[in-house]
């Protein structure tokens, strides 16, 4: 199966995200969705796994959990949207996830790309950045990866341009 990943998009979806996800199976969000339009859009272009973050309001908190715990074939994911990067948890993960380590550790919250596998817990930690235009980073960010049994392979980044040169929606002020 092939995985379309985002975080924060901050109740934007970048054009280009429906062309390059064009072909996945699913497409898994680390939180901060931003309102409940984004992920209902995301979920009519494909099957949706989310979680919320922090920016998100009572109506996408009652429609997904803070954490999503699941297998995608022989591969156990954990997605949260505040996780910290190894070595360095979020305290309202790290007693877990070194009690009963997934295969891929998913969040978003830091807007900053980043793949790693983390030695100490045995898994391939992802933060697949921003893919909104909200934030302090410079380019918007997706990733797309595969799985096959318990194989875990063919991690793209994908680079949606430059947070500053965004495509805005039209406003109406």
């Amino acid at each position: 199966m092939k995985i379309g990943l985002i975080s924060d998009t901050h109740g934007w979806i970048h054009p280009k995200l429906f062309e390059f996800f064009r072909d996945v199976d699913e497409i898994w969000h680390a939180g901060d969705i931003g309102n409940i339009e984004t992920a209902d859009a995301l979920a009519a272009f494909k099957p949706l796994k989310a979680v919320y973050g922090n920016i998100d309001n009572a109506t996408v908190r009652r429609a997904f959990k803070e954490h999503l715990i699941f297998k995608a074939e022989e591969v156990r994911v954990w997605i949260t949207h505040i996780g910290g990067t190894p070595g360095h948890y979020d305290q309202r993960v790290k007693p877990r996830i070194y009690e009963d380590p997934p295969d891929i550790f998913m969040c978003g919250h830091s807007h900053i790309a980043r793949v790693q596998n983390d030695p100490k817990a045995g898994f391939l930690y992802i933060n697949p950045g921003s893919a909104g235009y909200q934030g302090f980073h410079i380019y918007m960010t997706a990733m797309i990866l595969s799985v096959d049994g318990s194989k875990i392979h063919d991690l793209q980044v994908i680079e949606l341009g430059e947070r500053g040169k965004a495509i805005l929606p039209d406003r109406q002020d």
